[in-house]
Order: structure tokens, then sequence, then C-alpha cells
């Protein structure tokens, strides 16, 4: 006996390893469903037999039945060994229209025929109110989008002393061995970010630069 692409086989060694593998994806197919009820129809086509394609099906949305015949990929990838194992993300619809993105997913077995697809069908119908309502509430008001209005964070000591540091850092230097200029440059900074309006942040700013008060304050103006 030889198998579809010419490659001798032994029948009863075959059949029993193809069916122990559609056996094994049958597993995936029931526990995939599950796992997404109401949401992804999770299908398993037995492409030995593709008048009764349908091995299982799980989370049944598109109305088939077990036993149902094989769609036009199980199909294609019958005729032609060759023909991609994976089809990702394609567009479907429900035999209702539904929206369907879709991925199927080719089994060979030893031979290198396929023997098996495993279908999932995701009902995208569900999830746009979501994502309109999701788009919705994280929209912004584009009427001050160049300049924020306020920053929603207390200017603490540690948050200060992070943000003096930080600015350092990015000069490869420590706070006290950046030159004048560029202290100058980070009070103006720390002053337009608002983190003078806290208590004693110019003696903070002042003992993290290694100057003193009233250089700081020079320094903001």
């Amino acid at each position: 006996m030889e198998s579809r692409n010419g490659a001798p086989i032994v029948e009863g060694v075959v059949d029993g390893a193809d069916e122990h593998l559609i056996g094994e994806a049958e597993k995936i197919a029931v526990a995939l469903g599950r796992m997404f009820p109401g949401l992804c129809e999770v299908v398993l086509h037995d492409l030995r037999h593709p008048r009764h394609a349908i091995r299982a099906i799980e989370n049944n949305l598109s109305g088939r039945q077990v036993g149902d015949s094989v769609t036009e990929l199980g199909l294609a990838r019958i005729a032609d060994p060759e023909y991609p194992s994976v089809l990702q993300n394609y567009p479907n619809r429900f035999p209702d229209g539904r929206p369907v993105k879709s991925t199927s997913i080719g089994l060979k077995n030893a031979a290198g025929e396929y023997i098996a697809a495993l279908c999932l069908n995701l009902d995208v119908s569900v999830l746009s109110p979501v994502t309109l309502t999701l788009s919705n509430l994280v929209a912004t008001d584009t009427e001050h989008r160049e300049q924020p209005l306020e920053t929603l964070r207390d200017r603490n000591t540690r948050e200060l002393r992070h943000t003096v540091e930080e600015w350092a850092a990015e000069r490869a230097a420590t706070p006290r061995s950046l030159s004048r200029h560029d202290k100058k440059a980070l009070v103006r900074q720390l002053h337009q970010d608002g983190y003078f309006d806290s208590r004693d942040a110019a003696q903070t700013i002042a003992d993290l630069l290694g100057v003193s008060r009233a250089t700081v304050y020079n320094y903001s103006k």
C-alpha cells in the first residue's frame, strides 16, 4: 500500500497512528472550546473522511454537527500535501452573517499526508461592542492635547530625589558633579514641573546638588 505521495506504508500501523493523533487532537479541541465558552468555536475535521469530516465541535456557534462535511480548506489540504499547514487570523463569517476571525491548523501523519485540521472560529461580533465601549472610555478631549493641564502625582521628596538623580545619570554624572549650566537647567525644569510647590523642596534640591538654598532660587528664575 502507498500513501497519497507515493511512499510505501504499512496500513495497520499507519491507521493506528493516525487514529491516535486525531484522538489527541480531539482532546485539544474540547479543552480550547471550553476555555472560551460562547466566544470561540473549535472544530476538529477528520480529513480521512471528507463527507463526514467533523469529528468534534466544541462551543458550537456555526450550527454544524458532528459528521458534517469538510470545508473548502479541508479539501484543499486533501488534494495538496504542500498546502499551508497554518492559516491564521483570516476573516470569515458564520451562516447567520456574524463576523469571525478564524485560524486553521492542518495535522499531518508520518507519511506527510494531511489527516486532520483543527479550526478555531472567534466570534468577533461579541467583541466589537466591547471594543467600541473601551475606545470611548479611554478617549480624551483634543482641546488641550499639546500641553497637559496637570500631572497627577505627589511631588514628594522621594520622587524629587529620583528625578534629580535620573537627570544626572542621563548626563553620565552625579547630581553634585553636574556643571553649573546643567544644574541651572535642572532647577528650571523642576520649577516648571511644579516641584517647588512642595514644602522644603528648595532645600532638598540644594542638598542634592551641593549648593545653597539661595542658589537654587537664583537658578529657578
